[in-house]
């Protein structure tokens, strides 16, 4: 079953006001979706989970520069969609908890579900010229030579990624 619908990308782009294409657009989107369902398997995260925080982790971002209450309103979005997204309540929570703390830098203390969200955003900062510091993420499988090579590479090559 697909999670990522028509209906579900209308809803983000009533709601997302930066450029659809930019830094923290839809392109970012599709590659966290991609590096998280990638490290799911790995990390035994929740795939549902990880597809959902991928599209709406920046939804509400003011700008593609420092917004440090980004993840707190995408939290708070999150909420007003608990009958779109069809999530269990455990599900549902750690969803708003991944898209609340994204941006804070943890790297424990959470459930692998949460810290692989964060990863699978991490291991996308390529796109705007830094490399993934392993130190800085959360799994091993996210740590792992082969996956951040990979994932570094993706990243860089922006106008290759999927677009919605």
């Amino acid at each position: 079953m697909t999670l990522i619908t028509p209906t579900f990308i209308n809803i983000l782009r009533q709601r997302f006001t930066l450029d659809w294409q930019g830094f923290h657009g839809s392109p970012h989107w599709a590659r966290v979706r991609q590096n998280g369902l990638r490290l799911a398997p790995l990390t035994g995260a929740n795939p549902r989970v990880i597809e959902y925080f991928a599209f709406l982790h920046d939804i509400c971002r003011d700008n593609d520069d420092h917004d440090p209450w980004h993840g707190f309103r995408a939290a708070e979005f999150v909420k007003t969609l608990h009958q779109v997204l069809k999530l269990s309540v455990s599900e549902f929570e750690d969803l708003t908890t991944a898209c609340a703390f994204h941006n804070d830098g943890y790297t424990t203390g959470y459930n692998t579900t949460i810290l692989t969200c964060w990863d699978a955003d991490r291991l996308d900062l390529g796109r705007v010229f830094i490399r993934p510091n392993p130190l800085c993420l959360c799994t091993d499988a996210a740590r792992d030579p082969h996956m951040l090579a990979w994932a570094y590479q993706h990243s860089i090559a922006r106008h290759h990624s999927p677009m919605i």
